[in-house]
């Protein structure tokens, strides 16, 4: 057998395993659309938006001092036991949380692996409710699992017959990408389920120090030896360049995993910065995160009054991002996300979580500057895609009635009729818009982000047959060019206002 056609030397099923998709691509935005970096705003990462802690004064945090301590220990291996990273996770916990109940990693997607590993068998099988983090199943894929999705409506009425065949349940709380959150009560009722089927629980709560860390149930592992909890520091401290995150579990459980991570699995800078962040005076209710959550609280407000509009509708939400329903808007996620990207404003597309098609997306709430600036690129991006489809149907309608005349009512139209009956729909889109001529019954109206826009709603004589005629007779014949537009609203128009 030659080279190029011996197998590869893995697994099976691995051949065909594809990676999560996931926000945050500057670099690769930046060098598609010719943007420098600097330039992009990223509302697709659910960062926090108050920034890092390093960025204020009482915070007593400075991260260059941070830095030079860690390098200091740069030609050592980590101790690893990490045993004061530990110990300041279980005291920014709270909850009765000791050390020992403290599993260290190296962020998300090292913990969700790790669990894996340790509990997942090829063929077993594991429940993902849809929408979600989209982590779980590429790590449980890794370990041959199957994967059985089941829809987030659900969880609030579990099937028990569900549980008794599964091995891990994964709930995140708050839901990444709707930013739903359940409450303690209803955690717990599903830990008790689980462990009642020898299921495990598998609850993130990468967000709740960004939505309401009350609703924890880090209090309830000692005493539930299938519960497991993840928390991830990069996004409540806006630093996901610094991998770095904790698990916590019953004490034999966290020991378990303890023992069978990776060695040094966090560096000396990430040691070193995550420890000092979670000793940070107030742990969950530092006067940092407290700030930081009524930021969010005042900015998801303003975002989801701006962006209830033009087919958006965004979902309540308890954190720093919101998931929109744009099914009613005429452009999908995928062509509304790239259209955004090529003006230096990055969204989540959401058509590459399971089974939700291409008609959501998902917006991190940021600073009110940067709220604006994304509120101001999506209506950029919502007027030059009209204007593109205006263009179209305009010369396609031209290309038609030069072979038959006038279109006449188009009656198969949703919104027909939209002036009168019997319309001609052969202008659907305005050869003169904005033609500002206050005479047509056309106005200046005020836009729901402000400003004023013009307005076509009580014009009706580019609908009218005879004043159709009089148009087409220039523009099939001259085309359609500054010239021709002026001659046929001087020929057709200006003698009927």
């Amino acid at each position: 057998m030659s080279k190029n056609t011996a197998p590869l030397p893995v697994k099976e099923y691995l051949r065909t395993l594809e990676p999560g998709a996931h926000g945050g691509l500057i670099r690769k935005s930046s060098q598609e659309h010719a943007i420098p970096e600097s330039e992009i705003l990223d509302a697709s990462a659910s960062l926090n938006p108050f920034g890092t802690p390093f960025e204020y004064s009482y915070t007593g945090l400075k991260l260059k001092s941070l830095l030079d301590k860690g390098l200091e220990k740069m030609e050592q291996y980590p101790d690893n036991r990490y045993l004061e990273f530990r110990e300041a996770a279980a005291r920014f916990t709270g909850m009765g949380v000791r050390s020992e109940n403290i599993i260290p990693g190296n962020g998300s997607t090292e913990i969700i692996r790790l669990v894996a590993e340790c509990v997942i068998e090829e063929g077993d099988t594991v429940l993902i409710p849809q929408p979600t983090f989209s982590e779980y199943e590429v790590q449980c894929k890794v370990l041959g699992a199957n994967i059985r999705y089941i829809r987030q409506e659900e969880l609030g009425v579990l099937d028990e017959d569900l549980l008794e065949d599964a091995k891990i349940l994964f709930v995140c709380n708050p839901n990444n990408p709707t930013g739903i959150l359940f409450t303690r009560e209803q955690i717990a009722e599903m830990a008790h389920k689980c462990a009642k089927h020898h299921t495990l629980l598998f609850v993130d709560e990468a967000f709740i120090e960004l939505a309401d860390h009350s609703q924890s149930v880090a209090d309830m592992v000692e005493g539930n030896a299938y519960l497991f909890i993840q928390r991830s520091l990069t996004k409540a401290f806006a630093i996901p360049g610094i991998r770095m995150g904790f698990g916590i579990a019953s004490t034999a459980f966290a020991n378990v995993l303890n023992n069978a991570r990776l060695s040094w699995n966090m560096g000396c800078i990430a040691d070193t910065v995550a420890t000092a962040l979670l000793n940070m005076e107030g742990g969950v209710d530092s006067k940092y995160l407290v700030d930081s959550r009524g930021l969010i609280e005042t900015e998801r407000a303003y975002l989801m009054q701006k962006l209830t509009r033009r087919g958006f509708k965004p979902f309540e939400s308890s954190v720093n991002y919101i998931f929109i329903d744009i099914s009613e808007f005429s452009m999908n996620s995928t062509e509304l996300a790239e259209r955004m990207a090529s003006h230096g404003v990055l969204i989540r597309d959401c058509s590459s979580f399971q089974e939700i098609g291409n008609n959501y997306i998902r917006v991190a709430v940021r600073t009110r500057e940067e709220n604006e600036r994304l509120v101001s690129t999506i209506k950029q991006v919502i007027n030059e895609w009209g204007k593109q489809q205006a263009e179209s149907m305009l010369e396609t309608n031209l290309a038609k009635a030069a072979d038959c005349g006038r279109l006449g009512s188009n009656l198969s139209c949703e919104y027909y009729p939209c002036h009168f009956e019997g319309q001609d729909c052969t202008f659907c889109f305005c050869p003169f818009y904005p033609c500002k001529d206050e005479r047509t019954g056309g106005q200046w109206i005020e836009s729901s982000s402000g400003g004023d826009v013009w307005s076509c709603l009580y014009c009706d004589i580019i609908h009218k047959p005879e004043v159709v005629d009089d148009v087409l007779s220039v523009l099939v014949k001259e085309g359609r060019n500054k010239e021709s537009i002026k001659k046929a609203w001087k020929n057709a128009l200006e003698t009927r206002l």
